[in-house]
């Protein structure tokens, strides 16, 4: 049973993951157990859907007490695959340009995030299966609708998309306060993947570490850093300065 952005139902979900559904989340009832639920379980773990186990009362909240201990969560929108959409980039002529989120988990930064790439021309941003931020209705609205024109694609980690991008001749800049060298110091007109890191966390030590160059944004206040959708946009207009002077 589905009802706008999710579906109800253990044979529903099964079903809708065969017939390839975009889902963002699937929530199943803790201790929940028989064949066809295990069939499911196994079914979202080779297919490296995100799922999180939870009591009854959370599913309840959902709105329909005909779930069977198990409720999805669907995208509103479709996900590409990374390494067709970096071949067709290449293809094109265009300096590739790609944006990757390391457990950006709010759905507003998300949002506006999405905004801000699509402004800047970025041609694929990279999200985790797990962990990051779902596209919900609030993303599509803090968006401005640019959910809808931006590629988004999901990786299993993004340190093997960052090992990816750097096989396919494209540089991995990781933003963190965790360097003296400044993003304006960089050389972004060349083909670029920035990371940006998790609102609380930054960027995981293992990605830190696998960047071709780390940068930070030059801070004058008594304030450590800057939301990370703000920090975001800085670093994607420097690149499109670089770009638009070396034209």
């Amino acid at each position: 049973m589905q009802k706008d952005n999710q579906i109800f139902g253990i044979r529903a979900v099964i079903e809708a993951v065969h017939a390839g559904r975009s889902i963002d989340k699937v929530f199943l009832q803790r201790g929940l157990k028989g064949p066809l639920f295990s069939e499911l379980e196994t079914l979202l773990r080779r297919e490296q859907i995100n799922m999180s186990f939870v009591p009854l009362e959370k599913l309840n909240r959902f709105g329909n007490k005909n779930h069977q201990g198990v409720v999805a969560h669907i995208s509103p929108v479709g996900f590409h695959d990374l390494e067709n959409l970096v071949m067709q980039t290449i293809e094109s002529g265009d300096t590739p340009f790609f944006l990757l989120l390391d457990q950006v988990s709010d759905v507003r930064n998300f949002g506006a995030i999405i905004r801000t790439a699509e402004c800047t021309g970025v041609h694929g941003i990279i999200v985790p299966n797990k962990g990051g931020a779902p596209v919900t209705a609030d993303t599509v609205k803090t968006s401005a609708g640019a959910v809808f024109n931006v590629p988004l694609c999901k990786v299993p980690h993004i340190k093997d998309a960052v090992f990816y991008l750097q096989a396919s001749g494209i540089q991995v800049v990781a933003a963190t306060e965790k360097t003296d060298a400044s993003v304006y110091d960089l050389p972004l007109s060349q083909p670029t993947a920035i990371v940006m890191g998790a609102e609380d966390k930054g960027i995981s030590p293992s990605i830190l570490k696998a960047a071709d160059h780390k940068a930070k944004l030059p801070m004058s206040g008594n304030i450590g850093s800057l939301n990370v959708s703000v920090a975001c946009g800085v670093f994607l207009y420097e690149t499109v300065r670089q770009r638009q002077n070396k034209s």
